[in-house]
């Protein structure tokens, strides 16, 4: 009886080390995030965003991101190594000026060195410390 416990919990042990783990990066590709928390700026997030909340999606075959900043439309260039993220500097955007939320997240889209996926959620990253987190929404 106590060799078949053994037996059993080495081929568990053996299972679960040939499968290789995931970074969870896939998640990131397909659905829209949509921004419900910043760190950093001393004005309260609904002051920020008051109309609209920042929207990010990413292309993997394009490394690509793009969304809106809560006014203008934006697009990037992101490298992804295993749970570390940077992003470029933000290509063309519509110039509409809508109270400067949308240069406070792009400022701190430039600081971003990582991500998490936990519970659905998207956080970026500064070292370890959540700036940004996003959930999933319908485009």
């Amino acid at each position: 009886m106590k060799h078949s416990s053994i037996l059993c919990s080495l081929v568990l042990i053996l299972t679960l080390s040939c499968n290789p783990k995931s970074d969870g990066s896939s998640e990131l590709f397909g659905p829209t995030w949509e921004l419900e928390y910043m760190s950093g700026p001393r004005i309260a997030f609904d002051g920020l965003f008051p109309n609209k909340k920042p929207q990010i999606s990413f292309d993997q075959e394009s490394s690509k991101v793009m969304g809106n900043d809560s006014c203008n439309g934006y697009s990037a260039d992101y490298t992804l190594d295993a749970n570390t993220i940077s992003f470029g500097e933000p290509g063309p955007t519509t110039m509409m000026f809508c109270g400067g939320g949308e240069r406070q997240f792009l400022t701190m889209m430039q600081k971003i060195d990582g991500f998490a996926l936990e519970e659905g959620k998207l956080n970026l990253l500064i070292g370890e410390v959540p700036m940004m987190r996003f959930i999933k929404v319908e485009p």
